[in-house]
């Protein structure tokens, strides 16, 4: 049971329950799916087990932050195709995404309530994590949630709701903002403390220019859907989703400033690698940061820097074990 990028409120006569008989649901954003993140899900899913009803974890796309700051959008750790899989690696029966739009910002919290949790959600718990709001102006919070749920228990409609507490990790509180900040520091094992795994990105490996293959370096192609990534620059890398096991490379991610590029394209180079991979899907798994992007004066140039890219990385992977496994 996915439900991708559905409004809140369905058109008149439209409208249906999801889960009729049911269910514990858990509300967040979920971005890259951290340790907090796997908390709130887990206590979701073990209540859900209790009640014999699906666990429902109920997200946004975009995310409220990429909606309210369009010229300034935040960074994203993950794209909707790896949440939803990773939520049901979880143990979420059901994973829905909501089109977050001025429909759904201009929604009063009662009626988020009513129309999603209560009509089309039927849920008898509800779980956040701490400080969560929604709603209009932010204005429902956990109060409301439970003040709303129990005038709801007379006409068997209620549930309750609950919040978990902070989860931090030797002594610092786990978020996706300082897993940004980690990410884009290079600072890849404090990142992978807080995510729970080593950071990677996973998709579908896509037609690019080929100039890579045309300079003796052909790459495995990743789009990052019009996002904002986490991170920039060349970088020592795994492959998953390859072989039997991980294959050592060199990624770059960004906009190609050398080759005026402008969408954003994870491109990694599989080191003495022969095969076609498009239409593979593969996981990228970051180990080290080796230098920014940058913007060369010829292909010469870029040419050469891709050598010393190239033998830096495969130094740093000879002494670095991979740690993920394609999801």
């Amino acid at each position: 049971m996915t439900f991708l990028f559905r409004d809140a409120s369905p058109s008149p006569g439209h409208g249906r329950a999801f889960c009729p008989q049911g269910s514990v649901v858990c509300i967040g954003a979920f971005d890259g799916l951290h340790l907090g993140h796997r908390a709130l899900v887990g206590r979701a899913v073990e209540r859900a087990r209790a009640l014999g009803v699906p666990a429902v974890a109920l997200g946004f796309e975009p995310l409220p932050r990429e909606f309210f700051a369009r010229e300034a959008r935040p960074p994203r750790l993950m794209l909707a195709r790896a949440k939803v899989e990773g939520l049901r690696a979880l143990g979420c029966e059901g994973v829905g995404l909501l089109r977050f739009n001025a429909a759904l910002a201009a929604m009063p919290a009662e009626d988020f309530i009513r129309q999603v949790l209560v009509e089309q959600l039927a849920a008898h718990e509800v779980w956040v994590g701490p400080e969560f709001r929604f709603g209009k102006g932010r204005a429902g919070d956990l109060a409301l949630l439970q003040a709303q749920g129990a005038a709801l228990a007379a006409s068997g409609r209620g549930f309750t709701a609950h919040e978990i507490a902070p989860v931090h990790v030797e002594g610092e509180r786990v978020s996706s903002t300082r897993i940004r900040a980690a990410l884009a520091a290079g600072e890849f094992v404090h990142a992978a403390r807080l995510l729970g795994r080593p950071y990677a990105i996973g998709g579908r490996v896509v037609h690019g220019q080929q100039l890579g293959r045309t300079l003796g370096y052909p790459t495995a192609n990743l789009r990052y859907g019009g996002k904002i990534p986490a991170l920039r620059g060349i970088y020592a890398t795994w492959v998953h989703g390859v072989g039997d096991a991980p294959w050592p490379s060199v990624s770059s991610f960004g906009t190609r400033p050398t080759v005026d590029g402008v969408e954003p394209l994870l491109e990694a180079h599989l080191f003495d690698f022969a095969g076609d991979l498009y239409g593979r899907r593969i996981e990228v798994e970051f180990v080290a940061k080796l230098r920014d992007e940058e913007k060369f004066p010829d292909l010469h140039s870029l040419v050469a820097q891709m050598h010393q890219d190239d033998a830096q990385a495969r130094a740093i992977l000879h002494q670095h074990e991979p740690q993920r496994a394609i999801a």
